[in-house]
């Protein structure tokens, strides 16, 4: 029986990701609308769609995502935008007797100093990360909704929290880009320039773990399509949350390293340690994941290769 499964945010990385594998299986029928056919954060919109289109599953990818400088500048655009998306489509699914709901979620919802590796249990045990607190706020609020239809109606409204992402699709825009797409891009122009030094924000002594997108996405349907039994006996009582990352991280000054390996850059390095560090450290717990049956399969070096590549044959998007 063929499923017709709405992917919102199909057009960012995840979402792209998630419609690049949902199209080679057989049992699918796609439903995808752009930014400018459905405004998310139109609640009358967003109820209208679900109201006509017949849909089974939903993947909620469509989220405002930024860098450390986006998140610092725009606060009010990044809760506001997520949380009126967040609650339009799982509300709307709801009224429209949607009964499995794949939302997609943020590491940033841990505590700032949470004990690493970060298990999916410590969220709400202490602060959030001030430089992205206020996304955080509104992943941790996407999460609780999920729980909350859960709880009151017996959805199958499950959340997934990837740790750092990257690959085909990504922002590479030089100011409000995530740590990878901004390091790629920097180290590609100034091989370009030739020049003779690269200078990376912060110490370089923050950890950080990153997964392929490609990766991400496999996860994701994975957790969509697990049977409910599974599911309840490996999630803690209306704990609807799974971590999703490799288990492994570097520091970002190794991370640096390596994309100037990828890029060819044959210049100097150095770290403006008065530019913010964020967390520490970021390291998921991703036993329940593995538990479920699922685990990575890029490697860091690999995936770096992948994104590059896609960021060259696709430049002519980037620029400016």
């Amino acid at each position: 029986m063929t499923k017709r499964i709405y992917v919102a945010g199909h057009r960012g990385m995840v979402g792209s990701a998630i419609v690049r594998q949902l199209e080679a299986k057989g049992d699918v029928e796609l439903v995808l609308r752009t930014r400018s056919e459905l405004d998310l954060t139109n609640q009358a919109a967003v109820n209208a769609f679900f109201d006509t289109e017949s849909i089974d599953q939903v993947y909620l990818a469509a989220a405002k995502v930024g860098g450390i400088m986006g998140n610092n500048t725009y606060p009010a655009d990044f809760i506001y935008e997520n949380l009126m998306v967040q609650s339009n489509v799982i509300s709307a699914a709801h009224n429209a007797n949607v009964q499995d709901l794949l939302f997609l979620g943020s590491s940033c919802i841990y505590p700032r100093l949470a004990q690493q590796p970060m298990d999916e249990s410590v969220l709400l045990t202490g602060t959030l990360e001030p430089t992205n607190e206020p996304y955080a706020v509104a992943k941790i609020a996407g999460i609780k909704l999920c729980e909350s239809y859960n709880r009151q109606y017996g959805r199958n409204y499950r959340s997934v929290m990837p740790t750092n992402l990257y690959g085909p699709h990504d922002n590479f825009h030089p100011e409000n880009s995530h740590v990878i797409p901004a390091l790629l891009r920097r180290f590609h122009e100034a091989t370009l320039n030739n020049d003779s030094e690269v200078i990376a924000w912060g110490s370089g002594k923050p950890m950080r773990e990153f997964l392929y997108v490609d990766d991400m996405a496999d996860a994701s349907i994975h957790v969509m399509n697990l049977d409910k039994s599974m599911y309840d006996e490996n999630t803690e009582p209306m704990l609807s949350h799974i971590n999703v990352g490799t288990g492994v991280d570097c520091t970002i000054r190794e991370l640096v390293e390596t994309v100037a390996k990828v890029v060819g850059f044959k210049g100097s390095i150095s770290f403006d340690s008065t530019k913010p560090d964020g967390a520490p450290r970021k390291l998921m717990n991703v036993d329940r994941l593995k538990s479920l049956g699922w685990q990575y399969s890029v490697e860091l070096e690999k995936g770096l290769n992948l994104a590059y590549q896609w960021f060259v044959d696709n430049q002519n998007k980037f620029r400016g």
